[in-house]
């Protein structure tokens, strides 16, 4: 009760704080709402509303139990999830944040996966477009087309390795709450799949023109409020930069950074991005001091961690359904510092440029120095013991995230 008390003062007094903010610079508010709402206009609107109508019309259409069908065989084994995730797995790749989240929360709805099973779901299939990550962030902020393909292993590859490390979260938990879940994973069966999808039409008895309608009616309430919640924390990021709190917050980060070996020119971006993907991502590009392995790496960083605005935005979703929160949090907090960590790793053989350590200690000191004097394989042997080690870690803190007493 104690808790719920202070964390609604809390509320409230941030709420307070952020009107007066706004009152005191309503010239940078209205700035930032403009801005806000022209991302979400020219930017969000033409990407994510295709993807939010097609996918609902494919959902009444049975595409997703014929793909279920077809991916059951791959998926639990992997992830513990329905042949289902599949599809959700590949619209969220390809469509980026937050449209899994509304694909998972569909599918609870249907009964398809189970509340465990969809919050795994969106756990590790929130990502970043593949057009936002190759288009916008390596030819446009970094002018770098080659970067592209580190950045999509180390931000992809990180979202499989989260999907694998979350299949430990809730093992006791029953798999089945709808038709189907408790049983094994079928052979693969084309036949058997056309023949659900057959069912799954039938069942839906939606016509072609109600099926589209109310695709459009539902796919508009979401674009409307992934809108305000974009102009909202435009507007909030402004403020907090006009007043000077921004500095402040910025000033910490880059005294704490060297303690990690890292330059504390990034703590711009790092704090940029904590907000808002666009924002941060644009400004890890921008130090010209600091080498591009770091740079790239605190872009994987930002997105894989999405920024608040993303998280707001799959909050809102989820609140329609029963899929809690707080995995989705975690699961991105450990895909941020994956990601960044696996482009690290992965820079030498991609980009074809010495590892991180060796730009790195020759340049900035910090307690790696001196890493570089080791044999490249003893390195390789090193870093895989400590990621194994972490990884087993990881592994004991979602199982107890996830264990709950009998009663």
């Amino acid at each position: 009760m104690f808790v719920k008390r202070l964390t609604a003062l809390l509320f409230i007094g941030s709420a307070l704080l952020l009107a007066v903010l706004m009152i005191g610079y309503p010239e940078a508010s209205w700035q930032a709402g403009v801005r806000g709402l022209a991302i979400w206009w020219d930017v969000l609107f033409p990407s994510l509303f295709p993807f939010f109508v097609i996918s609902e019309v494919l959902l009444g259409f049975g595409i997703v139990h014929f793909l279920g069908k077809l991916l059951d065989p791959l998926m639990k084994p992997l992830f513990r999830i329905p042949g289902s995730g599949g599809f959700v797995l590949a619209m969220g790749f390809a469509s980026g944040y937050p449209v899994s989240a509304k694909l998972a929360t569909k599918l609870r709805e249907q009964r398809l996966v189970s509340r465990t099973e969809g919050e795994r779901l969106v756990a590790f299939t929130t990502s970043s477009d593949p057009i936002f990550l190759i288009g916008a962030v390596s030819v446009g902020f970094f002018g770098n087309p080659k970067l592209a393909g580190a950045l999509a292993l180390a931000h992809y590859g990180g979202a499989l390795l989260i999907g694998l490390l979350m299949r430990f979260y809730r093992p006791a938990t029953p798999e089945s709450e709808g038709k189907g879940q408790a049983a094994p994973p079928e052979r693969f069966s084309f036949r058997l799949a056309l023949r659900t999808m057959h069912e799954a039409r039938l069942q839906d008895g939606r016509s072609v023109g109600e099926l589209l309608r109310q695709a459009i009616v539902s796919s508009l309430q979401l674009m409307a409020v992934v809108g305000g919640l974009v102009v909202f924390f435009s507007v909030i990021l402004e403020v907090l930069t006009a007043s000077g709190f921004m500095n402040s917050l910025y000033l910490a980060v880059s005294r704490l950074l060297p303690l990690a070996g890292l330059p504390s020119g990034l703590a711009e971006p790092l704090v940029g991005g904590l907000f808002e993907v666009t924002l941060g991502t644009r400004a890890s590009a921008a130090p010209e001091t600091i080498p591009l392995v770091y740079k790239a790496a605190a872009a994987a960083f930002i997105l894989s961690w999405g920024g608040l605005s993303v998280h707001a935005q799959v909050a809102s979703i989820l609140n329609g359904a029963d899929l809690r929160y707080l995995p989705f949090l975690i699961a991105r907090i450990l895909h941020a510092v994956g990601s960044a960590g696996l482009l690290l790793l992965i820079w030498k053989p991609v980009m074809g440029t010495a590892p991180a350590w060796e730009q790195f200690t020759g340049r900035v000191a910090g307690p790696l120095y001196g890493w570089s004097g080791f044999p490249e394989a003893l390195r390789i042997l090193l870093i895989a013991l400590a990621i194994l080690l972490i990884l087993s870690f990881l592994t004991r803190i979602i199982r107890r995230l996830g264990y709950r007493p009998k009663n």
